[in-house]
């Protein structure tokens, strides 16, 4: 399968070979903002323990090297080693096969036949509604298994109803992840912030954004204030 990519419009001051933002559609809005969600498991699975700064790296192998001898026989080390996302937010582009998505499909859900209102995911569970009604003990369990019918969440071809942000728009991204709506005020308003005084030391520069980079972004958006710089043009010191 082609790896799939997002493209940007990168602005770089030649001079001093830093990105000042990039013009972003939605695909790359939503991936950075979906970055939020992603259990803290994950973000370390993703980069590897090596590259994680800190100490969660080591957390997480002593988590791996933790014989399940020690674990309550409820728990699974696969629950915080590999940790699902949220089953109801859309997988952006770029990690639709790299994070697993809650199984909601497969949970369990229970309703009170009493009143047929309450919902729990505990078979054993009492329905308070009913605890005053005439009806018996046993209609007063919400214990009856319903069937629930997840919406599917992970597409391979991105929809402007789809993730965070509206498609309609253009979105500055800035070299520390700062986003907002573009326009043409606003881009003048950062060449003054910039103190850009000649406009020819400006290169508009078109770069794909593939899974790679992706991994490189969210690594470098944990330890870095000018993260476009550092994935696209390699200067770690801007």
């Amino acid at each position: 399968m082609a790896d799939r990519k997002v493209r940007l419009k990168l602005l770089i001051d030649t001079s001093s070979q830093k990105v000042l933002f990039a013009e972003a559609g939605k695909e790359f809005v939503d991936f950075l903002f979906y970055l939020l969600a992603l259990p803290v498991g994950t973000v370390i699975r993703l980069l590897t323990k090596k590259c994680m700064v800190g100490c969660l790296g080591n957390l997480y192998e002593s988590i791996e090297n933790l014989s399940q001898t020690y674990i309550q026989p409820n728990q699974d080390k696969n629950s915080l080693l590999e940790p699902e996302a949220p089953a109801l937010i859309q997988v952006p582009l770029l990690l639709t096969n790299e994070v697993q998505q809650a199984p909601t499909s497969s949970k369990k859900f229970y309703i009170c036949t009493g009143c047929n209102r309450s919902i729990s995911d505990d078979p054993s569970a009492t329905c308070y509604s009913c605890l005053k009604s005439t009806y018996s003990p046993s209609h007063r369990m919400i214990n009856t298994e319903v069937r629930y019918i997840a919406p599917t969440t992970v597409q391979t071809s991105s929809s402007d109803d789809d993730g965070f942000v509206k498609g309609v728009v253009t979105y500055m991204v800035m070299d520390d992840l700062v986003v907002k709506p573009m326009s043409t005020i606003s881009s003048i308003t950062l060449l003054n912030k910039f103190n850009v005084k000649d406009v020819g030391v400006l290169e508009e520069k078109v770069v794909d954004l593939t899974m790679a980079e992706g991994l490189k972004l969210l690594n470098a958006s944990l330890q870095s204030k000018a993260v476009l710089t550092t994935v696209f043009l390699g200067n770690t010191g801007a």
